[in-house]
């Protein structure tokens, strides 16, 4: 067992995780680790051994483009680990129904590059070019760089409120949102270097500064000014500002969004207990009032399992 990994406050991104079907995935350094119930009880754990990109290739360690690069990595491993914990749930209903013939192999490498490349067009159409389209045809401010990116961005930002909250009144999202709850409960307990056990951990808030939807909500916050202050550059050079331009300036530049939001909320975390750092990641945590919620001791134990297979403290 390997019970020397603590948490660094000066170092706040050192485990992360992510609600899976009924269970959790964990990564620290060097693994990553999904633990998952099964129908019976049972919790079933597996292991990878990870090294990121960042660690094999250092050069791209730099601001803005780690934050790039991890993001993809990220979204990678959570489209693995969701259906890896799938898998389990279909086992179980088939073991169920009597139909072991029916369970499905796991998907290829290339079959879950094609599941992420598909999940990335359909949030650039969701939340890109749907939020340009409204505000383009809705309003006459296309020539007015901030009020056309404030409206664009208003839309964005209400799409997803709006399916945030029609996705947690379903039954199986809603135990989702509780393991997440969990996940961050499992977290605070790490960055606490608090035992890893369930009466300690359930204690802490589900809210956390460093939340993958919190950092979805600070990306269309920042894509807000980065976007206006594009637009204002562009009509030095152009005569006016339509549909298909801004769709070309703006989309290649959203890995840029992602790796300045990976660096905002890595320090926004760092100093989230100062006033300033409150102040910007308050409305992350209100998010998380829909994504996340109170889960039970079974959930937690869960999470914890993932947590300490991922710091290899079993």
């Amino acid at each position: 067992m390997n019970e020397k990994q603590q948490f660094d406050p000066n170092q706040p991104i050192q485990v992360g995780g992510q609600a899976v079907i009924e269970g959790v995935m964990m990564r620290a350094k060097g693994m990553i680790a999904a633990a998952v119930r099964r129908a019976s009880g049972e919790i079933v754990v597996k292991k990878q051994p990870f090294t990121s990109t960042i660690e094999k290739y250092p050069k791209l360690n730099i601001p803005v483009l780690r934050g790039a690069v991890g993001l993809i990595e990220m979204m990678y491993i959570g489209i693995s680990t969701l259906n890896y914990s799938a898998e389990i749930a279909m086992e179980d209903e088939a073991k169920k129904n009597g139909k072991e013939t029916d369970i499905k192999k796991p998907q290829s490498k290339l079959a879950l590059t094609a599941t992420l490349i598909f999940s990335l067009a359909l949030g650039i159409g969701l939340f890109f070019f749907l939020p340009l389209f409204a505000a383009t045809q809705l309003f006459d401010v296309s020539q007015r760089p901030m009020e056309f990116n404030l409206l664009a961005g208003a839309i964005r930002i209400s799409i997803l409120l709006v399916y945030l909250y029609a996705i947690s009144k379903m039954k199986d999202v809603h135990r989702l949102f509780q393991y997440h709850g969990a996940e961050h409960k499992a977290v605070f307990a790490f960055e606490q270097n608090a035992e890893l056990i369930v009466p300690k951990a359930i204690t802490y808030t589900r809210f956390h500064p460093r939340c993958g939807t919190s950092f979805v909500l600070q990306v269309m916050l920042i894509a807000i000014l980065l976007f206006s202050i594009m637009d204002t550059i562009l009509l030095q050079f152009i005569d006016e500002l339509t549909l298909p331009i801004r769709l070309a300036t703006h989309i290649p530049f959203i890995p840029v969004l992602g790796g300045i939001g990976y660096e905002f909320l890595k320090y926004s975390s760092k100093y989230s207990n100062s006033p300033v750092g409150k102040f910007f990641v308050a409305p992350g945590l209100w998010l998380q009032k829909i994504t996340t919620e109170e889960p039970d001791e079974s959930m937690m134990e869960v999470s914890l399992a993932a947590l300490k297979a991922a710091l290899q403290r079993e």
